[in-house]
């Protein structure tokens, strides 16, 4: 046996295995599921594009999660219609996080390591607690995004603090520490408090002072709005897949659009970009932070939708995640320095900005409209004869539809000519 045929067949067993991790399920699975345990499950189609970019990834998740006690399945929807619907897994594909008493629907980017967090996060208490100082400290050392409560579990705070933290538990780590166990880490100046940990730094959630009912209806209003905003890096990759999370924080989404090539290098005039504007966001947080979340896209094709245009690479676009609306800088934004960015960024602030696009049914249309012209024009450098096919048979057999009916009224209405002819004469 040669090398080839060795590899060939190494890559066929491991293909095997990972493959075995994921349980086919049938229309038995609601019955299943009533057992207990855990479930991460996709809801797929065969002829689903985005099903079958998403079956590696699946198979790597599964093999991820083989050691916990979180099963991974997935359900073909045109084989069993009927349990895509118990579960209200209208689109393909549909992943979702089930419970014995519960369930939820994962919104967020399709990658492994994403998946997985997920699934792990989902399977423990909303709130988990920290006994312990090393256990902190590799929680920080890990680089991991998370909320912590520090001080006594109880009052208006904790209750608050608890409550968000089983709603956003899908998508961030909560905690809970002694005053005794968190000093080691972080300077508190009064008990209780919130922070956010995330790139090494720490955030306090800003507690202010008022009677019971006051204080409990300011903290519903505020702790949960600063958790939204807070649970994000701060310039992290945003992608067709997870641009709806951070349009929930209601800010201006600063998006850097460059392009990445298959193995995700990005060319370094567009490196340069995306750096210098980078840096104007770390450097300048306390300035930007309460209006804008900053980040970048390695593909064109949300924000090319967005603008309704196609934008030339590496290109700076601002989105109002309230209103629809976009903005443009008036300069090459390759040539823009960073005094000229903030001067955009302030402009923004103060309304000064003209505001395109929008969410209205005109805009939406032709929203839409354009999209199909770019996604003709992108298929047509890639395949012609593929766009050939799409385009030009449904139109010629449309053409023949319109053709037999109308040739058909025609024959018929010669034919009642002649048999109206022939009646005459032979009453004549």
């Amino acid at each position: 046996m040669n090398l080839h045929t060795s590899v060939f067949f190494y890559i066929i067993y491991v293909q095997g295995i990972l493959t075995s991790r994921v349980l086919e399920l049938t229309d038995r699975f609601p019955e299943i599921r009533k057992d207990g345990g855990m479930w991460l499950v996709q809801f797929y189609a065969p002829w689903c594009g985005h099903c079958k970019k998403l079956e590696p990834i699946w198979m790597h998740v599964a093999q991820a999660l083989a050691k916990t006690n979180i099963r991974v399945g997935k359900v073909d929807v045109t084989r069993f219609p009927s349990v895509a619907n118990e579960f209200k897994a209208y689109g393909t594909p549909t992943i979702k996080f089930l419970k014995p008493d519960s369930e939820h629907t994962f919104y967020g980017d399709r990658s492994k390591d994403v998946l997985v967090n997920y699934a792990i996060r989902m399977s423990l208490p909303p709130v988990q607690e920290i006994t312990k100082s090393d256990v902190l400290n590799n929680l920080k050392n890990e680089n991991q995004l998370f909320f912590m409560y520090i001080g006594k579990r109880e009052g208006p705070l904790w209750d608050v603090y608890y409550t968000t933290a089983v709603y956003m538990q899908p998508y961030v780590y909560f905690y809970c520490s002694s005053e005794d166990v968190a000093k080691q880490h972080v300077n508190i100046h009064e008990l209780p408090a919130v922070f956010v940990h995330k790139e090494g730094v720490h955030y306090f959630y800003p507690v202010e002072e008022g009677n019971g009912e006051e204080e409990v209806i300011h903290l519903n209003k505020t702790l949960y709005k600063w958790v939204n905003e807070e649970r994000f890096e701060t310039f992290p990759k945003i992608t067709s897949d997870n641009i709806n999370e951070y349009m929930q924080t209601k800010k201006y989404l600063v998006l850097v659009i460059v392009e990445e090539n298959k193995i995700n290098e990005i060319p370094p005039d567009m490196l340069e970009f995306r750096s210098k504007v980078e840096n104007l966001i770390r450097n300048k947080r306390d300035v930007y932070h309460k209006y804008f979340q900053f980040g970048w896209m390695g593909n064109p094709s949300v924000a090319n939708s967005i603008a309704m245009v196609r934008l030339p690479l590496p290109y700076l676009l601002v989105f109002n995640s309230s209103t629809y609306h976009h903005h443009i800088p008036d300069d090459d934004p390759v040539q823009m320095t960073s005094q000229a960015i903030e001067v955009f960024l302030e402009r923004i602030i103060n309304s000064t900005s003209p505001a395109y696009g929008g969410n209205t049914i005109a805009v939406n249309t032709v929203r839409k409209i354009l999209n199909i012209k770019r996604e003709l024009e992108d298929m047509w450098q890639g395949n012609p004869v593929m766009v050939i096919s799409v385009v030009t048979l449904p139109s010629l057999f449309f053409m023949l539809i319109v053709y037999t009916c109308c040739c058909s009224d025609l024959l018929d209405a010669e034919e009642e000519d002649e048999e109206e002819l022939l009646y005459h004469e032979k009453n004549e």
